[in-house]
C-alpha cells in the first residue's frame, strides 16, 4: 500500500484532472454542446495519463532538486525508487497514446507533441528559467486546444481564447514555484527569473501574469460569446485567483506552495462550474 500510495502521489492527481477537465470544456466550446460520452471519456482520460506520465517523469529527473526543496517525495523519502518512477511513466505514456489513437489521426498526433514537449521540458530545459517555463505553460493551453481537435474543430475563437488564459494561468504559476525553490534551483544552475531577478521581481512578474489573466476574462462576454449568467463561474475563479496572489505575493517559500496549489485549485473550480452550468 505504501508503494501504490506513493505512485499515486507521483501523479499529482489535481493537476491531470485539471487538464482532462480543460479538454471536456475545450469540446463544449468547440461544439457548443457536450461531445458524445466515448469522445468526452478517450479525450479526458488521455489527456489526463500522458499528463500524468509528465509529471512522473519530472520527479524522476528533479530528483536532486527535491531532495532539498521537497524531501517529502516519494523518491527522495523513499518510497519509490527511480526505476520504478520510470516504469510507472511509460505505462501512463502507453495508456494515454492508446486511448487518443481512437481519437483520429490528429488528436493522436497532439498527444505526440505533448509528450515530446514535456520530454524535452524535463530532459534538457527544466534548468533554462522562461524558456522552460513557456513550454510548461504552452502545453497546458493546448489543452483546450486538443479538446478542439478531438470533435474535429481545432481552430475555434473560443477554444483558443480560453487556451490561452490556461496557458498564461500557468506561466504564472511556474515562475512563482521557481521563487519557491531557489535554493534547490541554485544546485542544477537554473536561470530562472527568480535567480536572475530575484524573489520578489519575480514574485511580482507572477501577480502581475495572474492580474491580466483576471482583465481577459471580460473578453468573451465583450465580444458576445457568453450571456449573463456565466459571469458567476468566471467571477468565482477571478476572485479566488485574486486572493491566491495576494497572499502569495506576501507569503513565505512554505506558505507559498500552499497558495500557488489554492490557486491553480481556485482556476479549476470555475472552470468545473462553468462546464456544469454548460451541462
Amino acid at each position: 500500500m505504501g508503494k501504490l500510495k506513493g505512485l499515486l502521489h507521483l501523479m499529482r492527481f489535481e493537476l491531470p484532472f485539471a487538464a482532462g477537465v480543460c479538454v471536456t470544456i475545450g469540446q463544449l466550446f468547440a461544439l457548443g454542446a457536450p461531445a458524445s460520452i466515448s469522445k468526452t471519456a478517450y479525450a479526458f482520460l488521455s489527456v489526463f495519463f500522458i499528463s500524468a506520465s509528465i509529471l512522473v517523469l519530472n520527479d524522476y529527473f528533479d530528483v536532486e532538486t527535491d531532495r532539498i526543496n521537497a524531501p517529502h517525495r516519494p523518491i527522495p523519502s523513499g518510497a519509490v525508487s527511480r526505476p520504478e518512477a520510470l516504469s510507472f511513466s511509460i505505462l501512463l505514456m502507453v495508456a494515454g497514446l492508446l486511448l487518443s489513437y481512437f481519437l483520429g489521426a490528429p488528436a493522436f498526433a497532439c498527444s505526440i507533441v505533448l509528450l515530446i514537449i514535456g520530454f524535452l521540458y524535463n530532459r534538457k530545459f527544466k534548468k533554462s528559467g522562461l524558456p522552460g517555463n513557456l513550454m510548461v505553460s504552452f502545453s497546458v493551453g493546448m489543452t483546450f486546444v486538443y479538446g478542439g481537435v478531438s470533435v474535429g474543430m481545432p481552430f475555434n475563437n473560443v477554444v483558443w481564447f480560453f487556451g490561452l488564459i490556461a496557458a498564461l494561468v500557468d506561466l504564472g504559476e511556474e515562475i512563482a514555484a521557481d521563487a519557491m525553490d531557489m535554493a534547490g534551483d541554485r544546485i542544477i544552475q537554473s536561470r530562472s527569473l527568480a535567480l536572475r531577478f530575484g524573489r520578489d521581481a519575480a514574485l511580482r512578474i507572477s501577480g502581475g501574469i495572474f492580474f491580466l489573466v483576471i482583465a481577459l476574462t471580460v473578453v468573451p462576454f465583450l465580444l458576445g460569446w457568453f450571456t449573463i449568467e456565466y459571469l458567476v463561474p468566471i467571477a468565482v475563479m477571478d476572485v479566488l485567483i485574486a486572493y491566491s496572489t495576494l497572499r502569495l505575493l506576501k507569503s513565505d517559500d512554505h506558505e507559498g506552495r500552499k497558495h500557488i496549489r489554492r490557486l491553480y485549485l481556485g482556476a479549476t473550480a470555475g472552470l468545473l462550474l462553468f462546464l456544469l452550468m454548460r451541462l
